[in-house]
């Protein structure tokens, strides 16, 4: 039930995350300082500040401030790690587009691109393999990350194996979901 519940925050996350990144990219390199500091200044707040710190405040915060929580702890997690994992992904989309030479936009201009069609078409490929590294260890950063979401009590793997450890007086329970981490992030590596 652990590893399910696992399963469906890592993937969650990521189905939100990865284009969410994408948006708060373009809005960091918006040529609009009204957009872009704004967003530089959110991305730097969330990388700079513990995951489980962003859990507790997102679960928590509404509460204190309305009087009651704004949603559920499943939901709060996805949407603490989404937010979280979205900024870091915007830096490193970011990189990746910063790091294409400029002489490939204006090939793509001569040769008639529109700026839509030079992104995807010329652009993006390029960007995609720069990118896939640090991408690949998100995503594995991801995997362990998900073990922080016990500290709003969302049973995911490693929480249940605790009390299973627990309940058993043995650690045989943390050393199966050690391996059932490794084994995942071997798969998603």
């Amino acid at each position: 039930e652990g590893f399910a519940e696992t399963l469906k925050l890592f993937a969650l996350t990521l189905a939100f995350s990865i284009p969410l990144g994408l948006v708060i990219c373009f809005g960091s390199m918006s040529r609009l300082k009204l957009v872009r500091f704004p967003i530089r200044f959110l991305i730097w707040v969330i990388r700079g500040t513990p995951l489980m710190l962003q859990l507790i405040i997102i679960f928590y915060g509404p509460g204190l401030m309305f009087g009651r929580p704004a949603m559920p702890r499943f939901t709060a997690t996805i949407v603490a790690f989404s937010i979280n994992y979205a900024a870091y992904f915007a830096e490193i989309y970011r990189g990746g587009i910063e790091s294409i030479n400029s002489g490939q936009y204006e090939a793509a201009q001569v040769l008639g691109y529109s700026k839509i069609e030079t992104f995807f078409i010329i652009i993006m490929p390029q960007v995609f393999k720069v990118i896939l590294p640090s991408v690949t260890n998100e995503v594995i950063t991801l995997v362990k990350d998900t073990s922080l979401s016990f500290v709003i009590a969302v049973p995911e793997m490693f929480t249940v194996a605790k009390q299973i450890a627990a309940a058993d007086a043995s650690i045989s329970a943390l050393l199966v979901a050690g391996v059932f981490y490794y084994v995942f992030n071997v798969l998603v590596a």
